[in-house]
């Protein structure tokens, strides 16, 4: 999804509106939500719910009354109420969809208790607006700089302004507790305006960043996942993957909110399995799993004596065993239940498009040397004749 000005230049190459967040068409932003009641009027005695959603920079969002019956429009820039003074945001949902978000984050439905919308933007509003963040890369650089010099084991990771510049949110990340009571007034000596200090997990940190994982996509955390459930090894574990962190970790240094995508799947299809630490009784020995292929249905057992040699048996081969065992009695071995796969010789290669063969070089030039040895008869014959 993308807005008219960010479409591609003269020279094929993206412009980008360049508006870091605060595009009006909200259509190239951060968890966009789509109005698919848009186009549906309401009952002639239902009122329309009279509450709108506002976006502010990195895709936070707050729900606001509209006590003065503002004719709103997603896209609207606002000002809303704040402590102190306001803050200007984008509308990104109107209506009764509205009612919905806030049901489905647990909001109270109350208008009175939300904070609410003054006015719609005005021109002077938007100058302010836009001129308090131009500042905002600067103010970070600044602020990076006075933390270190105070020695102080936090990363400063974003900085945000309030709308009217009456105050910068300073978004931090650190493992441990940081005493940062000399930071802000060395922060409010250098910037002259309020502080306030917010700490965000690490997370929170790459969703508010935004960035390219490892799977060539932008991260779910800065498009559409707004909730951070816990993700654990275990999850790694079901899936059979190696337990590598350098892969299973994500920007964040956490564990890749995608492992827990497919686990449910994987849960599912674990039910047939027997469990890894069943052992096989046999007249050969016992039999312990050595290896198992969820997509495929097949396990490998080795004897205990012989842990070099795995026997591929077939998920109902290895629950049929367990019910015999269970009778207390043993099988003869694992080799009866092998099954004999017969493997079709596939065509590795085939010439549909009228190529040469890969090997035609090597062969030797047989019709270039019985035409050689032709001339040179017909040469020796002309001679004779001529003698």
């Amino acid at each position: 999804m993308g807005c008219t000005s960010c479409a591609s230049g003269a020279d094929g190459q993206p412009k980008g509106c360049k508006n870091n967040g605060t595009c009006g068409t909200d259509g190239c932003n951060k968890l966009t939500v789509f109005d698919w009641l848009s186009n549906m009027s309401l009952p002639k005695d239902m009122v329309p719910f009279n509450a709108v959603e506002v976006r502010f920079k990195n895709g936070r969002k707050h729900f606001y009354s509209n006590p003065e019956n503002l004719p709103l429009a997603i896209g609207d820039v606002v000002a809303t109420e704040s402590s102190p003074g306001h803050d200007i945001g984008i509308v990104t949902l109107t209506g009764e969809l509205v009612r919905v978000q806030m049901k489905r984050k647990k909001e109270l439905l109350n208008l009175e208790e939300l904070p609410k919308i003054y006015r719609k933007a005005t021109q002077k509003d938007i100058d302010i607006w836009q001129g308090v963040r131009d500042r905002e890369e600067d103010v970070q650089k600044r602020s990076r700089e006075i933390a270190m010099a105070l020695g102080l084991k936090m990363k400063i990771s974003d900085v945000e302004f309030q709308g009217d510049g009456s105050k910068v949110i300073f978004y931090y990340t650190a493992e441990e507790r940081v005493d940062f009571r000399q930071l802000i007034k060395d922060f409010a000596r250098a910037f002259s305006t309020r502080i306030e200090m917010k700490q965000v997990g690490f997370r929170q940190e790459a969703s508010r960043l935004g960035g390219i994982g490892s799977c060539g996509r932008e991260l779910c955390c800065s498009t559409w996942l707004t909730d951070f459930r816990s993700v654990n090894t275990s999850a790694a574990r079901y899936q059979q993957l190696s337990l590598n962190p350098q892969k299973l970790a994500g920007q964040c240094g956490k564990l890749k909110c995608c492992l827990n995508y497919e686990l449910d799947s994987y849960m599912e299809a674990l039910k047939e399995f027997p469990k890894m630490d069943v052992k096989l009784l046999t007249e050969k020995g016992k039999a312990q799993c050595q290896k198992i292929d969820i997509f495929k249905g097949l396990m490998w057992f080795s004897y205990e004596e012989q842990a070099m040699a795995w026997h591929e048996l077939s998920v109902e081969k290895v629950n049929e065993i367990i019910a015999i065992n269970k009778k207390g009695k043993k099988v003869a071995s694992l080799e009866e239940f092998i099954e004999e796969k017969i493997i079709e010789d596939a065509e590795l290669f085939n010439n549909v498009v009228g190529q040469d063969s890969l090997t035609r070089f090597d062969q030797p030039k047989r019709a270039r040397n019985k035409k050689g040895k032709s001339r040179s008869k017909n040469r020796n014959k002309n001679r004779k004749r001529n003698a």
